[in-house]
């Protein structure tokens, strides 16, 4: 399509000895491609993982990549500060607006920026679920995010929308809190709504809200860029470029307004690659070692409330907590879906009941692909399904990617086993 000057890709899709020839194509075409992690965690209170880090700059480098972003979000919790198991949620989760929680941010950012060989730009997340006890609005937080760390922000329009729905967040107040020249570039997606929730689907047409936000965020500073967030349902190129049409429209919209403002001529704006510009050098770090304890332990009783059917902490509101956790498992199911489709064919319609079961007893503790084996592993110990040629093709699938290298045939674990008790038996 005309008038695509860049495009984001997930980091954790990517294997940079093996770059899909359509990134390629994109590349030769002199289009930027920036990596957008997700499995990061900087929100999170462990420090950030050191092979996650170098995961990260490795494709950066193989995509010649002006900046990498990722994500204000915890993905996970437990472990060794809490002395419990580790917990993977499978999705971005909301980092509480305390002081602790930004102390240990801004350490996980620096880090993050030290090991990375470009720089790095943070989201701001949609939510489903407000943390008690906040210290801080979306617009500090961030503020001090960035004054803090020098790190630039990517401001998602559509979380945004998605937390005033959820959260009774006002857009228009953290725009007016936001550090405007922190800003890298703009997050524009769809989504819907179900019973008074708005679920940020990037599957779904670009509401009238969201591009009132996106006005109103260019009626204050020009974005250096925007994109269109959209994983799933692609539209026809021609709906597509319609919806592109209006973003841009939005974006000019605002540029009038702002050009109106300062009595300057108007610039649409929008169509850029990312915000390169120096920021400022950040102030001396503080420490973080208590902050990380209290930190560890409010995440992971939050988390182990959603994924593993722990009471709920106390102030959090218990019927969007059920409605998180449905959501945190329906995602469950579809990624591990998508990641070993073969699953959904062999069981058919009893996929997604036996996944969601098997989801409620058992918390993600490895990513999805780990999951996917958990759960075969537990449909055949369970007897399940009663036709034996499925049960022939699970198994074969469960011994083919169970380990490092290929499992023993059956009969050479009953030799082994009958030679063993033999030798003890002399």
């Amino acid at each position: 399509m005309p008038g695509i000057d860049w495009v984001e890709v997930v980091a954790e899709n990517v294997c940079p000895g093996h770059l899909p020839e359509s990134l390629l194509r994109l590349r030769e075409r002199g289009v930027t491609v920036v990596p957008h992690g997700v499995a990061l965690g900087l929100g999170g209170a462990e420090r950030p993982d050191e092979g996650r880090l170098a995961a990260l700059a490795e494709r950066a480098t193989a995509l010649g990549a002006p900046l990498v972003t990722e994500h204000i979000a915890f993905v996970r919790a437990g472990g060794a500060l809490t002395a419990s198991p580790r917990l993977e949620a499978g999705h971005l989760l909301p980092v509480p607006r305390t002081r602790d929680a930004l102390d240990v941010l801004c350490e996980n950012v620096r880090i993050a920026q030290d090991a990375l060989p470009v720089p790095l730009a943070v989201e701001n997340i949609a939510a489903l679920i407000s943390w008690p006890g906040e210290e801080m609005t979306e617009g500090q937080f961030l503020y001090e995010l960035a004054d803090r760390t020098g790190v630039r922000l990517l401001v998602d329009v559509a979380n945004l929308h998605t937390n005033h729905v959820n959260r009774s967040e006002d857009p228009a107040e953290a725009l007016a809190e936001l550090p405007l020249e922190a800003i890298a570039y703009v997050h524009v997606a769809g989504g819907f709504e179900r019973d008074g929730v708005w679920h940020d689907s990037h599957a779904h047409p670009v509401p009238e809200p969201v591009l009132g936000i996106l006005t109103d965020l260019a009626s204050r500073v020009r974005p250096p860029g925007v994109l269109l967030e959209r994983d799933e349902n692609f539209p026809e190129e021609d709906e597509l470029a319609r919806e592109l049409g209006a973003i841009r429209g939005a974006v000019e919209k605002g540029a009038v307004r702002r050009a109106a403002a300062e009595a300057e001529p108007p610039a649409a704006g929008g169509s850029g690659v990312p915000s390169l510009d120096p920021r400022p050098a950040a102030p001396g770090p503080r420490p973080t070692g208590p902050a990380r304890q209290r930190l560890a332990l409010a995440q992971t009783a939050f988390l182990s409330a959603l994924v593993a059917g722990t009471p709920v902490p106390e102030g959090f509101d218990r019927a969007r907590m059920r409605v998180q956790a449905r959501a945190l498992a329906a995602k469950r199911a579809d990624v591990v879906g998508k990641v070993a489709p073969e699953l959904p064919e062999l069981l058919g319609d009893g996929y997604r009941p036996a996944f969601l079961a098997y989801a409620q007893a058992h918390p993600m503790t490895g990513g999805y692909r780990r999951d996917a084996l958990d759960f075969v592993e537990q449909v055949l110990l369970s007897g399940r399904p009663q036709d034996a040629r499925v049960r022939r093709e699970l198994r074969a699938w469960w011994l083919e990617r169970s380990g490092p290298k290929p499992r023993s045939p059956r009969p050479a674990v009953r030799l082994a086993r009958a030679t063993r008790r033999a030798l003890l038996r002399r």
